[in-house]
């Protein structure tokens, strides 16, 4: 048994500072909350206790240091991939984020599922990282946003993927795909609707998959207890792919009042990614897709507060490494930038996600929940900001930073 004392501490539900911020942990679970302090104490001083943070969109085998881009889709083998993601899991970690979801590979890999790999060597202990809801590889067509050899332009025959790497065409395809992730691990199925700021073929809202496709796609995932998230931008995508039952609306850029109707009326999570469109460097990107960002990225700015005003269900995602592994907060201020209330991004960040993934054991402090806790500089009610300063972490009863 150990206690957690600090000076505060947040109630997610009710948006307010609780103080003094007593926790009791014993294991890997949350104990008791308030009264007095039982066994050994860690005394946090005037830190503010909150929940785990939680990023619903992020590639930790991609990105992050030794990353070269281009060169590294053609030169790194999976080897170096899971190497690059050992420090991609522990800045994470660090910076106060305690569950992810990596939402879908788009790299060559032998039909390997790296993030499912990477899941088991954090949960066995054996590097630090957050606990991660893999989603295996992307499923996305020939030529779609996530298929790699378009994101190059490469020549035909160049680096080609495989079925079982996520490329499907046509019902049977899709729905091969789907089986061949959740054989292997995955936990949920990500699928790439439309095209997007980095494709080179065709405008960033058109569909890529038919509606029946996407139809096979949802059956699959959902009558094996899975959820389905999209990478989905134009308007018309995201009605096709709301009304195919798909979950999760990955970025929804370019929603209009219908499209975000319609998510409200079918309790569709969105994962807006709204950083990106302050943050994504674009300055080296080919002149058609550096118009794209410029027409795209002040839409994005838009979307997710008229999301929010509807009733969406808004949960925080980066797209890192869009925006850099360990700087996943950046997606907080961004939120409140666009007009968010503080409180409704850290449950975004929070009991929404943990809602998101289906995870009744995380999100808020509460006695019988994981002991997932950060500690931060400041009330996050008042001033979002200190959640980028993080300076105290727990996963599981296990102190990560701190102390």
């Amino acid at each position: 048994m150990l206690t957690l004392k600090a000076a505060g501490l947040l109630d997610v539900d009710a948006g307010e500072i609780i103080t003094p911020g007593i926790i009791r942990v014993d294991g890997d679970r949350i104990v008791g909350i308030g009264g007095e302090p039982e066994g050994d104490v860690i005394d946090l001083g005037d830190l503010i206790l909150m929940p785990g943070m939680m990023d619903m969109e992020v590639n930790l085998l991609m990105g992050g240091r030794g990353e070269r881009p281009v060169l590294s889709t053609v030169q790194d083998d999976p080897p170096t991939r899971m190497l690059r993601a050992v420090g991609n899991s522990r800045r994470t970690l660090r910076a106060g984020f305690t569950t992810v979801r990596n939402l879908g590979l788009f790299v060559k890999t032998g039909g390997y599922l790296l993030d499912v790999a990477l899941m088991k060597a954090i949960d066995a202990g054996w590097i630090d990282g957050p606990r991660i809801v893999p989603a295996g590889h992307a499923i996305t067509p020939t030529g779609g946003h996530l298929d790699p050899t378009m994101f190059a332009a490469f020549a035909p025959g160049v680096l080609q993927l495989t079925l079982e790497e996520g490329i499907a065409n046509g019902v049977d395809e899709c729905r091969k795909a789907v089986r061949y992730q959740i054989k292997h691990g995955a936990q949920l199925i990500k699928v790439c609707v439309s095209g997007g700021v980095m494709s080179h073929t065709g405008t960033p809202g058109a569909q890529h998959y038919s509606f029946e496709e996407l139809c096979a796609i949802v059956d699959e995932a959902h009558r094996r207890g899975l959820r389905v998230a999209s990478h989905t931008h134009g308007a018309d995508a995201v009605k096709q792919a709301v009304e195919a039952g798909i979950d999760c609306i990955e970025h929804g850029f370019l929603m209009d009042d219908e499209a975000i109707a319609m998510l409200v009326k079918n309790d569709t999570f969105l994962v807006p990614t709204t950083r990106l469109a302050d943050a994504m460097d674009v300055s080296h990107a080919a002149p058609e897709l550096q118009a794209k960002a410029a027409e795209m990225f002040p839409r994005a700015r838009k979307s997710v507060k008229a999301a929010y005003d509807a009733g969406v269900k808004i949960a925080v995602g980066t797209d890192a490494p869009a925006i850099p592994h360990g700087k996943n907060a950046d997606e907080l201020v961004a939120l409140v930038d666009r007009g968010m209330p503080p409180v409704a991004v850290l449950r975004a960040a929070t009991t929404v996600a943990a809602e998101l993934i289906n995870a009744d054991d995380r999100g808020r402090l509460v006695e019988g929940l994981l002991a997932d806790i950060v500690g931060v500089p400041g009330n996050p009610l008042d001033d979002i900001t200190v959640t980028q300063n993080v300076k105290f972490v727990m996963k599981g009863g296990k102190v990560f930073v701190g102390n």
